[in-house]
């Protein structure tokens, strides 16, 4: 296995990783801002008001996402699997 195609493996699975967690990642900074601005609006400090519509969010983007993760996961372990036995 050369330095080439560890590196090659490493940028996919990093590509792989922030491709999954950047939809996660947006609808809970989504609902962080709203809820901030409204705290704001408001000015109603309470710090653990943000906690459960993120975790609700995240919940139902979870349902609704999770098959496409799945997908993209396990072409990625095939990729994966393909080039690790080609290569030995």
């Amino acid at each position: 296995m050369t330095q080439e195609l560890v590196m090659e493996i490493f940028r996919e699975a990093l590509v792989t990783a922030f491709m999954l967690a950047i939809p996660i990642l947006a609808g809970s900074l989504a609902v962080g801002l709203v809820i901030a601005i409204l705290q704001a609006a408001t000015q109603v400090s309470e710090q653990t008001l943000t906690f459960v519509p993120k975790l609700i969010v995240i919940g139902v983007m979870l349902i609704i996402l999770g098959p496409w993760m799945m997908t993209q996961l396990s072409e990625f372990a095939f990729r994966l699997f393909d080039t690790i036995g080609r290569t030995v």
